[in-house]
């Protein structure tokens, strides 16, 4: 960057579909960012002509081809170079004969070669070798998976930019709180993803993130950055079960279970509860056994009569329990509403059975295709209710964390006009190949052919 200079903002442009990928970036020129890239997700997607349409669109900024590349160096390099791109990227797992074929095809297009550490062991030894090979640039990449599970970069960051000479970008969940800690790491190009290209407004993202960078001050964000085990509740409380849904892969769904009070959310980890039709002894029970903050989680097999009511929901209430998900039946439906207590069940029924102390707290439970055990984490709010697996709850919380962001920019963009299908351009994504379900010919079920005038 050389001696005294400002660092660089670039945006990472993490798109599947070009258009979209355009109207980010265009916004974050105008607040600032200096170096535009064609992120590795958007290349795979669009091939090298989203390099065109970026030289294009910006003939007088950096642009960065993150290619990734592994083998073929002097190729990808070449192409990527002939596009438009002023920046290649090759992994520093790479072998050092790649990477030097990489720097020897820059130097015949003018363009500059970065080495991206992401997951390499040793990125200190493996950035002095880059830089020894020729490399430009120095990337220290924290990967989107490992941000997930609270990965950070700037550890690394400190030790590779007293290590190296060359320039040295950092990625990797940068937010305008992190951008100026970053800088003081000891970095020159500072790469920021979904803090802008999620950002509903793109332009305003970008400004606050540079005064942030300028200014060597954090600026406090609400979204943008992940967390761990301590933050689980809170995160889990600012996402939808649709948003926890969309990040587990649909999985985890509660089937037939539905808020007794539309607007009713509950977030907490599970203590499960298996008994039989209408023997509520368990249940009660589990209250007293219940830590603040659980949610009792109770199996019925999705049966009637009632094995819970008010007085239960409110010995809840007394023990801090955050709510109660049953498999089965409630009543005292209305008193249970008016106390405002977060209840999720499949059945009402006005009959309650009686307290035979037959079942068991604290096993597993299985409800429809979701398995259920004491700590993992339930969510639940008008759409249903979903549970996600204890080991992984730190990472599913910061993945449905970035469906939200994300979700914020596609609903601004829809605000201003655009709808879900041009957003998403769902066209060009429709599945190729002919695929068809085992059993079914083309036009319709084995023996059946469609007559004249039937929807195809």
């Amino acid at each position: 960057m050389g001696e005294g200079q400002e660092p660089v903002l670039q945006i990472a442009l993490d798109f599947i579909n070009l258009q979209q990928a355009l109207r980010a970036a265009r916004e974050s020129v105008a607040g600032g960012a200096a170096w535009v890239e064609a992120g590795t997700p958007l290349i795979k997607s669009e091939g090298l002509d989203v390099v065109r349409a970026l030289r294009k669109e910006f003939p007088e900024h950096t642009i960065i081809a993150d290619m990734k590349i592994m083998d073929a160096g002097r190729v990808e390099v070449e192409t990527a170079a002939k596009a438009g791109a002023n920046v290649v990227t090759v992994l520093g797992a790479a072998s050092d004969a790649t990477i030097a074929e990489c720097v020897e095809a820059g130097r015949s297009y003018d363009a500059q070669i970065e080495v991206d550490l992401i997951e390499v062991q040793d990125a200190v030894a493996r950035a002095v070798r880059a830089q020894e090979l020729g490399a430009s640039i120095i990337g220290v990449h924290t990967a989107i998976d490992v941000q997930m599970t609270g990965g950070d970069p700037l550890e690394t960051v400190r030790a590779v930019a007293a290590a190296v000479e060359v320039p040295v970008a950092v990625a990797g969940g940068i937010n305008s709180e992190t951008a100026p800690e970053a800088v003081k790491a000891g970095a020159d190009i500072v790469v920021v993803g979904g803090a802008i290209n999620k950002a509903p407004d793109a332009e305003e993202a970008t400004r606050v993130i540079l005064e942030a960078m300028r200014s060597g001050r954090s600026i406090a964000t609400e979204f943008y950055k992940r967390g761990g085990e301590e933050q689980l509740s809170e995160i889990f409380a600012r996402c939808s079960a649709a948003n926890i849904s969309d990040a587990m892969h649909r999985k985890g769904w509660l089937p037939g279970i539905r808020a007794l009070t539309p607007g009713m959310r509950v977030v907490g980890p599970a203590l499960t509860v298996w008994t039989y039709p209408g023997d509520w002894s368990k249940p009660v029970q589990a209250i007293d056994e219940a830590e603040e903050g659980a949610v009792i989680v109770v199996d019925v097999r999705g049966e009637g009569p009632a094995i819970w009511g008010e007085e239960a929901s409110k010995s809840c209430r007394s023990r801090g329990v955050a709510g109660v998900v049953i498999n089965g039946a409630a009543r005292d439906t209305g008193e249970i509403r008016e106390l405002g207590f977060p209840l999720f069940c499949a059945l009402t029924a006005p009959a309650a059975g009686e307290p035979k102390g037959m079942g068991m707290i604290g096993v597993p439970l299985k409800i429809g295709e979701t398995a259920v055990r004491t700590g993992d984490w339930v969510i639940g709010d008008d759409d249903g209710v979903i549970v996600v697996p204890r080991e992984q709850a730190v990472e599913m919380a910061n993945r449905a964390l970035s469906v939200v962001e994300r979700e914020a920019r596609e609903k601004a963009e829809i605000e201003a006009g655009r709808t879900l299908g041009q957003v998403a351009e769902l066209e060009r994504w429709e599945q190729e190949g002919g695929a068809t379900l085992k059993g079914f010919k083309a036009h319709g079920p084995e023996g059946d052919e469609p007559d004249e005038g039937d929807d195809e």
